[in-house]
């Protein structure tokens, strides 16, 4: 297995520590350089099982605006970002929509909802 040799800036308080991981076993790594225990987490996380919110818009047919602002409603692996963007890309909505409204259900099998951020009345 290769060495695993990373420094992460930290982003779950705004202290922002610079976390070194290292080791050659996801499971033993040594993760130094975090002043609180959420730091530690975060940085095991980010090297195992990077996830992110996906923030975009789809299409929207008889709103108000063109394109209407959604989101996942949890976090997703990072590795599957480009591959839900294409369905968001094919995606058009019709107005009217509320926020909150699953405009795409279990994206790729994520478990995540893709949500209106907007309410958008027809016009």
């Amino acid at each position: 297995m290769n060495e695993i040799q990373r420094e992460i800036i930290c982003i779950v308080c705004p202290t922002g520590c610079r976390i070194n991981v290292s080791g050659d076993d996801p499971q033993a790594l040594s993760i130094t350089g975090s002043e609180c225990k959420r730091g530690k987490e975060y940085a095991l996380k980010e090297i195992t099982d990077p996830r992110r919110t996906l923030i975009t818009t789809v299409q929207l047919n008889h709103g108000r605006l063109r394109r209407l602002p959604v989101r996942t409603n949890v976090e997703i692996p990072k590795r599957s970002i480009f591959p839900c963007m294409e369905i968001v890309n094919r995606t058009e909505v019709e107005a009217p929509v509320e926020v909150g409204q699953v405009i795409i259900s279990d994206i790729l099998g994520t478990g995540a909802d893709i949500v209106a951020t907007r309410s958008m009345t027809r016009v």
